[in-house]
Order: C-alpha cells, then sequence, then structure tokens
C-alpha cells in the first residue's frame, strides 16, 4: 500500500514503474496459452470464494466510510458486496474461463490473384487501463477480461472502495500465480491519490494502450478531455423506453417496472417512458400507476399532467437527465415517429426498448435508432455483458469505433494482417 504517497512526483515515478510492469508482463500473456489463462481464471474464482470474510470485512470498511460521509443510497448499492454477490463474482470469472479464446482466431481469409493468402486475426491489444468508481466487483470483471484477452491491465479504483478492491485484487494475484503467469499482468494503483488518473491518462509513457472509465459523469468527462490514448466509455445512460399502441399492456407493465425499478443506479437503467398517443386511453395510466406503486417519482410532461392528476410536471433538463435513481421522466409521443425523433433529441446512444406488437414499428425503431443496444420486448436492464453470455463486461461503450456496447473479451482484442505468399514480388 502506498497510500502515504504525498505529492507529484511520487505519484508519476509510482505509476511510470507500474506501467513498465504491466508492458513487460504484456508480452509473455499475449502468447499465454488457453490453457494457462483459463486455470488462473478458475483459480481466481477458487481465491475469491476462499477469501470470502476477508472480501466483506474490507467491503464493511468501505461501505462505513461512504454512510459516514452521506453518499447516496444509489452509489451504497453499487459498492455493497454480500455472500451472493461474491459468489456471482466468482461464477461470472468461470464463465470467462469457458468462453471461446480470441487470440488468434481466425477473422477472415481470402486469396489474391497473384497467389498471395492474406489471414485477418485477433491479437491482444497490449496494457488497458481501467479507472472506476464505486464498484468493486470491477477488480475482479476487468482483471478476468482482460486476461482472457491475453492484456495486462493497471486498475484504478476508487478510494470509495479501495478496501474492497484491495481484498478482491489479491485473490486476482494468487490466480495468476497459480498458473505460472506473470503477477504484474493484473496491477492494481495503491494510491488514492488523484493524480494518479492523470498520470494513467497519459498513458504511462507509452506504456497503456487503451483507457476503459467505469463511473459517473464527470470521470468519465474527465477521461474523455485528457485522454492521450483511445478510450471505449460512454458518457451517461440515458436510456428510453417506448410503449406502442399495439404493445401488450401486461408485458409493458412488467418490463416498464423492471426496466426502471430492479436497480435504479446501474446506466441500463430506464430513465425514461415514452408513451404512444394511441395508446393514452389504455396504457398511460396504468404504467404510471404501476411505477408509482412500486415507489418511483414520475416527472410528467404537460400531455401527461393533463391525463395523470397529482404528477410532478417535467422541466426540459429531465429529458437529458440520468437519475440513477428511483425517478423517471414521462411523454407522450406521435407513434414509432414521434418516439425516434425525442429519442435522436436526447438519447446519449447507450440502450433504448421498445415494446409493441407490430412487426413494422420494431423494424422502424432498430433501423432508425442509432444507440449502441436496442431492444424489443425487453428490459433496458438486459444492458449488460454477462446478460450477452460474455460473462462480464469491462464497460459499455457508445463510440463508433471498433468497440460498441458491452465490452468483453472479443472487443479486448484488435487484429492484424499475416501474409503468406511463395516468393511473389512486386513489380
Amino acid at each position: 500500500m502506498l497510500d502515504t504517497v504525498s505529492n507529484q512526483n511520487s505519484v508519476e515515478g509510482l505509476m511510470l514503474d507500474i506501467g513498465r510492469r504491466a508492458r513487460i508482463a504484456a508480452r509473455p500473456l499475449a502468447t499465454a496459452s488457453t490453457e494457462a489463462k483459463n486455470k488462473a481464471l478458475l483459480a481466481m474464482a477458487d481465491a475469491l470464494v476462499a477469501a470470502e470474510q476477508e472480501i466483506l470485512a474490507a467491503n464493511a470498511i468501505d461501505l462505513k466510510n461512504a454512510s459516514e460521509t452521506g453518499l447516496a443510497a444509489s452509489f451504497i448499492d453499487r459498492l455493497t458486496l454480500n455472500p451472493g454477490r461474491i459468489a456471482a463474482i466468482a461464477q461470472s470469472m468461470r464463465e470467462i474461463a469457458a468462453l471461446p479464446d480470441p487470440v488468434g482466431t481466425l477473422i477472415a481469409e481470402w486469396d489474391r490473384p497473384n497467389g498471395l493468402h492474406i489471414e485477418r486475426v485477433r491479437t491482444p491489444l497490449g496494457v488497458i487501463g481501467v479507472i472506476y468508481e464505486s464498484r468493486p466487483n470491477v477488480t475482479a470483471d476487468a482483471g478476468a477480461l482482460c486476461l482472457k484477452a491475453g492484456n495486462a491491465v493497471v486498475l484504478r479504483g476508487g478510494s470509495d472502495s479501495a478496501n474492497s478492491s484491495r481484498a478482491i485484487h489479491a485473490c486476482l494475484v494468487k490466480g495468476l500465480e497459480a498458473a505460472g503467469l506473470p503477477a504484474d499482468a493484473i496491477q492494481l494503483v495503491p494510491t488514492t491519490d488523484r493524480a494518479a488518473v492523470g498520470a494513467l491518462l497519459s498513458g504511462l509513457e507509452g506504456s497503456i494502450d487503451v483507457i476503459v472509465p467505469r463511473g459517473g459523469k464527470s470521470l468519465v468527462a474527465r477521461v474523455q478531455q485528457e485522454a492521450r490514448v483511445p478510450v471505449f466509455a460512454h458518457l451517461e445512460g440515458i436510456c428510453h423506453v417506448y410503449v406502442d399502441g399495439s404493445a401488450d399492456l401486461d408485458m409493458a407493465r412488467k418490463i416498464v417496472v423492471n426496466a426502471k425499478m430492479r436497480r435504479t443506479g446501474i446506466c441500463g437503467s430506464a430513465e425514461t417512458l415514452l408513451v404512444d398517443s394511441a395508446a393514452i386511453g389504455t396504457h398511460l395510466q396504468p404504467l404510471i400507476e404501476a411505477l408509482v406503486e412500486a415507489g418511483c417519482e414520475v416527472r410528467a410532461s404537460a400531455t401527461v399532467l393533463r391525463i395523470v392528476s397529482g404528477l410532478k410536471p417535467a422541466v426540459e433538463d429531465d429529458w437529458r437527465t440520468e437519475y440513477l435513481d428511483a425517478i423517471i421522466s414521462v411523454a407522450v409521443v406521435d407513434g414509432i415517429g414521434g418516439a425516434i425523433d425525442h429519442i435522436a433529441r436526447y438519447s446519449s446512444n447507450h440502450t433504448e426498448a421498445v415494446i409493441a406488437e407490430d412487426p413494422a414499428v420494431v423494424e422502424r425503431f432498430f433501423n432508425e435508432i442509432d444507440s449502441a443496444i436496442l431492444l424489443h420486448n425487453a428490459s433496458t436492464q438486459f444492458a449488460d455483458g454477462g446478460e450477452f453470455g460474455m460473462g462480464a463486461e469491462i464497460g459499455i461503450a457508445t463510440g463508433k469505433m471498433h468497440a460498441r456496447g458491452p465490452v468483453g473479451v472479443e472487443q479486448l482484442t484488435s487484429f492484424k494482417y499475416r501474409v503468406r505468399g511463395i516468393g511473389q514480388v512486386r513489380p
């Protein structure tokens, strides 16, 4: 532990050393066998289960500190570990071990008229920097995913989850050592000094290839503004659910409540409900009543207020707000066209859902909305790498370059070309 690091030069030196060691570890990791990587992942899972009490004790310290500083309930929910969540983290590692190894996978191959045979194959990215805040599970998820994809990783968790992250990281190191892989392949920055984030964003003199931020808007905005290396990130999760006039009411009610209220503090939680004007008389009030009954505050447009009384009026900022709380904004729109226009104006391009039985509506929704994840007749809370069969995710990317949507093992690779000849020279 180096939390006593107190000046800029010391932090910079510490981070440069971490970067150098990660770069050195990345070389053997890039060519490590699938068997060795899977052995490490399974050993990590076993170590997590065995260290449950130590991890919970460390998490209790973080939770006590969070409570004393008055952090929001949604923040504390993300920070909280319990036996079930620890078991889920371990299971996620086992699922990642069971995934196909992406490294060396043949993506495409073709022959040229001159006899050259060209192959495009997956390769590790190299060294990934992950900056995150209150989610200690990211320590395990990011470490496991990067390892499976043959990458070294430098993890910089937030001060609020520092004790939990250290306890989890110790289990990851045990797994690496059990498989004979370099312990420096997964490093946790041992200081909570904010200067460490700036150093990581600089790229550590070429040691870092990609940055992945997991956290609130201010953290992600800083990363996107200051990073000197590519970033996989989403700034906000302003997710919409559109209920079409053709939607089955019982299904819509179940999905809307789940999309908003299952876990309000995750990026896939619905923040805006859009209801087709054709469904005002049948769907609007039952959906709002179900939300209110579930404990959700509803902020309503002028049209909604005229139909359902007792709601808080929505203002312009509500349509642009990621609440991460039991609050949702509700508007009536003129069919699928109105829903598409509203989403195009206010969406953060993260996740949107349509509830409809009309196939023409669904096709327009899928074709015309440019968000990373689109769902039909399903909750936005499925916007998660684990639910996509990826074992876990290192984050959700809403950009349009390289990775988009859940970032799993496949998205943590690049590719290279292998060209095989029989003596050809270029005229």
